[in-house]
């Protein structure tokens, strides 16, 4: 009888620190998940900071009568694709590419831009032009941060599904891996404005 009264005990036990490991782990996953979605809300902001600020900068250059219509044409372009693109939300590993590449595709756009600028110094000294230099830059430096706060989050949600024993309860709740910002094959670093 009182053997029972033991082993009812050390079940007990066993069977309480199990569920209160479990309710812990579980907490931390969706906080290290919920962490993930906000960071890749943030590099979406900042996506869309640029959008923003790209249409200023053509209007300034389309000031300039004889500037190439061509570039202004690809720009436009680009950043009607990098729109659609933050259409989808969806936090998918094939959503974070092809956004990156969009994304990239519009800052290949505006750097075209920028190089045809020099030809024309009367454009690079106003007023208009400078002040959406500067801001561009301090996007452009946002949307690093931003990609490197999203990474960083992503690596440590990685870590708390894939280290024992938390991925026992990631398997059983369902928690999968995620995908952060990779290099693409042959570049050091992701496309960005430079002025």
């Amino acid at each position: 009888m009182q053997r029972r009264k033991y082993t009812t005990y050390i079940i007990g036990g066993i069977l309480g620190v199990l569920i209160i490991f479990f309710i812990t782990t579980f907490n931390a996953l969706v906080k290290r998940e919920e962490k993930v979605t906000q960071q890749w809300a943030e590099v979406q902001n900042t996506y869309q900071r640029r959008l923003d600020l790209v249409p200023n900068l053509v209007n300034v250059v389309k000031g300039v009568s004889d500037f190439e219509q061509s570039t202004l044409e690809k720009i436009a372009e680009a950043r009607a694709a990098a729109v659609s693109g933050l259409s989808n939300t969806e936090l998918t590993a094939d959503n974070v590419k092809k956004q990156n590449e969009l994304q990239d595709n519009l800052a290949i756009a505006t750097n075209r831009m920028i190089i045809l600028i020099e030809k024309y110094p009367s454009l690079k000294g106003t007023a208009a032009y400078a002040g959406l230099q500067t801001q561009l830059e301090g996007t452009e430096r946002r949307i690093k941060v931003a990609r490197s706060d999203f990474n960083e989050a992503v690596a440590s949600y990685n870590k708390k599904v894939r280290s024992f024993p938390s991925s026992l309860a990631a398997g059983l709740f369902g928690f999968k891996t995620k995908e952060g910002f990779e290099a693409v094959a042959g570049s050091d670093k992701a496309i960005e404005i430079k002025f």
